[in-house]
């Protein structure tokens, strides 16, 4: 079995540890990268879509990825016990006619012994803009440490 560290129970500097390590993840655009990170049972809710283990989540992973292009994401810590953590997020992206988003969401994440999500509960908004108040301006892939984060952007 695979094992993913940090492991529960999480203290404060490994949610934040975690939940960097799936921003990177996601922020990669590679499916079958992303899916090694949860059980291979895992269960997931995302908008009206309820996949159910690695394959399904890929598959939804790789659809997402055909609609939202240039998709950049920032996580941050909301909250944390156990082997729970809560999470809020933003990412933009744009879709095929050039029309821009910023979706904001908060997802609920539980975790096995190993360290690998077998839950993740997932509410998403999206809200139109221009393309000139985009905020997430780095190359595409891993955000750089120096980009500040949610809070800080007033997100």
């Amino acid at each position: 079995m695979d094992t993913r560290p940090p492991l529960p129970p999480f203290s404060r500097e490994t949610a934040i540890q975690k939940i960097r390590l799936a921003e990177d993840a996601w922020n990669s655009r590679d499916p079958a990268r992303i899916v090694l990170a949860y059980s291979p049972d895992t269960q997931w809710r995302n908008r009206a879509e309820f996949p159910r283990g690695r394959d399904q989540a890929q598959a939804l992973l790789e659809r997402k990825w055909t609609r939202e292009l240039e998709y950049r994401l920032i996580k941050e810590l909301w909250a944390y016990e156990g082997r729970r953590i809560a999470v809020r997020f933003v990412y933009e992206w744009r879709d095929d006619a050039g029309n821009w988003y910023r979706s904001h969401g908060n997802e609920n994440w539980e975790f096995d012994d190993n360290g690998l999500m077998t839950h993740r509960h997932a509410s998403i908004n999206d809200q139109p803009i221009k393309a000139e108040d985009r905020k997430f301006h780095w190359p595409q892939g891993r955000r750089p440490d120096d980009h500040p984060g949610l809070s800080e952007l007033g997100l």
